[in-house]
């Protein structure tokens, strides 16, 4: 008797779960891969792209393979190649800017281009920009040239040429001329034989709609697409990737509409929530089994991210024990919270953690700064990805005004300020700074006073010139007269260096001027600016060895697609975490984009999870009461363990029990309590006491105890905020909740 021998299964699709195989064997029609964290999709991105050539479902050469990054390109070539060998290399396999790069290389005479175009950088767009906009006389202080150019990459993401914008949409940025300008900006870089990175999808929807032979061509051409991070698409990717598909519809999406966390650069998640209307017949296939994390972990981000209502669903789970509990701890303030986590952490060395597996994610740049320096004080290795607080351009800006304050002969500090915010200042006159300087054996600042009372200069060059030497002595006067943090904000205003950051539109305006504040707050340690200065010498001088690993510190949006044996999630706050201003500006889409966030916070952790947040922390220079971030109350009470101060606990549990619910519009005002308040705010929930009345328990000139601050005396009443005279903490605003009558 003859035995039938098994066909082996092939290495792409052995150890594939039941989900993980569909996805990968549902070669025709159109597919939607919902991947949760950690649910193996890079494994099922490369398998189905070995499956279509294995199959001989479709040829290399017709397979459109998308990624979002470089890096995950090259990955997924070198996966695939392992798999069916040379054969990988012959696939259209890239990133949406590479691959269309390369399409109009083929077709750029149609947009009036030549095959050899030039790609500018965004340092090169805005010196055109800066070109243009002076000859039609707009305003660069007012309308700044980075500004413009978002405004400008922001319309082309969406699929728009200059002549599509409404005017109403337009509306009067740049005077009313900004359609006018992003004409004028197309047709120079036509003149120059250029691109902007918009333009590569642009010009090719331009081509793909104009020249129906081009695209017709390419769908013959390409019968199978495949996109990875779907949900970070923008318009004019999506509109790409539709026109390409064509009538075959052999279009396969892998993404997490729950990790749609880019919407400020343009990422349209309703690009994934309509998969199936946009494309008909459409198949769903869910990810779900997490092979990163515990339970306990997977159990606190579903019941987190189920809170949102614009999404498709889906529940991660897990074949491994739940682990260790989700811990949540409450601290005083935010240094407390730094020392602590800062400890935790030095203590896991002495049971051999590597602590390349730590990370601390924060919600903003600017929360940085505590962690660095207590990590550098406590002799603690660490990396931050990303630029280090104290490394950032506008921090270094900001500390060489202070130094050139000090120190007059400070020739470092000049020259990196002396032209920032723009002084109209150009070669020439620089020039002619350093040739006397080096002819008279002076610093750069007094050779410039030299040249003011000399004709060796332009009219507008001495006169920029005397304006900036005029502050510097104006402030250096100053800096024997008032307080250092007083004067780093005189410096700031008055140079226009925060108007330069104000009036950018950039994505990474807000975050810079709020890492000016976290500055100005960290002087605030500091008996005198020149204390604060040699402490920063030594911050920047303080790289520590990398013996055992580093702890990685960074920002939650740098951290999607990582992942480490223990997590700390630091600032869990209303108005960190959610973000106050991403409400604000965005309302309900935004808080449901902060939640994504703190979705994919939660899912980097495959071990530990910490999550902490602070009772009071100082934001814009003042020591504000805050309240635990509404995505806390979110977490699952039997998948975490609260270690909180008492006063801390009594307050959250209150919060939950008279389900205090916290909205867009009002966030402010609700306190976790302390100690000596908890029973007095349950004796007044029962009495039918409402949070944005509790400042009425108070009148002008009342005696009160605040836990921070000590006894004070109230002296206006704002709401529910109260300015008080504190005796020895000295004036301060705080939350009406947070304090109490002796």
């Amino acid at each position: 008797m003859t035995e039938i021998l098994e066909k082996p299964v092939p290495i792409w699709l052995d150890g594939l779960n039941a989900a993980q195989s569909e996805a990968v064997t549902t070669l025709d029609g159109p597919l939607l891969v919902l991947s949760g964290a950690g649910t193996g999709k890079t494994r099922v991105l490369t398998s189905r792209l070995a499956e279509l050539v294995a199959t001989n479902t479709a040829k290399p050469w017709n397979i459109l393979a998308v990624t979002f990054t470089n890096k995950a390109a090259r990955e997924m070539k070198v996966r695939v190649a392992q798999l069916v060998g040379p054969m990988a290399e012959q696939v259209w396999l890239g990133t949406f800017h590479a691959l269309a790069a390369r399409m109009l290389r083929r077709h750029a005479e149609l947009v009036g281009l030549k095959s050899d175009f030039t790609i500018l950088d965004a340092d090169d767009q805005t010196r055109l920009l800066k070109q243009l906009m002076a000859a039609d006389d707009i305003d660069p202080k007012r309308w700044p040239a980075r500004m413009l150019g978002g405004v400008i990459s922001r319309w082309k993401d969406r699929g728009l040429c200059a002549e599509q914008i409404d005017l109403a949409e337009a509306g009067d940025i740049a005077n009313g001329r900004v359609r006018q300008l992003y004409q004028s900006y197309q047709n120079r870089l036509i003149a120059l034989n250029a691109v902007d990175f918009g333009d590569l999808l642009l010009h090719m929807l331009t081509i793909f709609t104009k020249h129906h032979d081009v695209l017709a061509d390419y769908q013959a051409r390409i019968t199978h697409i495949m996109v990875d991070e779907y949900q970070d698409t923008n318009v004019a990717q999506y509109l790409w990737l539709r026109l390409l598909t064509g009538n075959r519809n052999n279009l396969c999406c892998v993404g997490d509409d729950d990790q749609s966390i880019y919407g400020w650069r343009g990422a349209e998640v309703g690009n994934i929530l309509r998969f199936e209307s946009d494309f008909s017949g459409a198949k769903t296939v869910r990810l779900e089994e997490n092979y990163r994390s515990t339970g306990h972990i997977l159990a606190a981000a579903s019941n987190v991210i189920s809170r949102n209502e614009t999404r498709l669903g889906k529940t991660l789970y897990t074949a491994a024990d739940n682990g260790e509990k989700v811990r949540v701890n409450g601290y005083w303030d935010g240094a407390d919270e730094a020392r602590s986590i800062s400890s935790q952490i030095e203590s896991m060395l002495a049971d051999q953690v590597d602590l390349s597996q730590v990370a601390v994610l924060v919600r903003a740049g600017f929360q940085t700064r505590e962690f660095e320096e207590r990590f550098i004080s406590i002799g603690l290795p660490y990396r931050v990805v990303g630029a280090k607080f104290y490394e950032r351009s506008e921090i270094r800006d900001a500390i060489a005004y202070l130094r050139l304050i000090t120190q007059p002969a400070d020739d470092l500090a000049f020259e990196r300020i002396i032209n920032v915010p723009k002084r109209g200042l150009g070669t020439a006159s620089l020039q002619a700074v350093h040739m006397q300087a080096r002819a008279s054996a002076k610093p750069l600042l007094a050779a410039v006073m030299d040249l003011v009372d000399t004709d060796e200069l332009r009219p507008a060059a001495r006169q920029a010139f005397s304006s900036f030497i005029n502050d510097i002595r104006r402030w250096r006067d100053q800096a024997g007269k008032m307080h250092h943090t007083d004067l780093a904000r005189l410096v700031l205003d008055e140079s226009g260096y925060t108007q330069m950051w104000q009036l950018d539109k950039s994505p990474d305006a807000p975050g810079r001027l709020e890492n000016l504040t976290e500055l100005v707050n960290a002087m605030q340690d500091f008996d005198s600016l020149q204390g604060f200065l040699e402490h920063i010498a030594l911050v920047m001088d303080g790289d520590t060895e990398n013996q055992q690993g580093e702890v990685t510190l960074m920002t939650l949006h740098a951290a999607k697609g990582l992942e480490f044996d223990t997590v700390f999630l630091p600032g869990w706050e209303e108005g960190v975490f959610p973000s106050q201003r991403t409400i604000d500006e965005s309302g309900a889409v935004g808080l449901e984009e902060e939640r994504r966030l703190a979705y994919v916070g939660i899912t980097r952790a495959r071990k530990n999870l910490f999550i902490s947040f602070a009772s009071s922390r100082r934001i814009h220079g003042q020591w504000q009461s805050a309240i635990p971030s509404r995505f806390i109350q979110e977490l699952p009470p039997e998948h975490i363990i609260e270690d909180l101060a008492q006063g801390m606990a009594s307050g959250l549990e209150f919060s939950r029990a008279t389900s205090v619910r916290l909205d867009v519009a009002a966030t402010n005002g609700y306190g976790p309590g302390w100690r000596r308040m908890a029973a007095r705010r349950e004796e007044n929930a029962v009495n039918g006491w409402k949070p944005d009345n509790n400042a009425t328990d108070f009148a002008n000139g009342d005696r009160v105890f605040h836990q921070k601050f000590g006894m004070g005396n109230i002296r206006s009443i704002d709401g529910d905020k109260l300015e008080i005279a504190f005796d020895k903490a000295g004036h301060k605003k705080v939350v009406a909740g947070f304090v109490s009558k002796p």
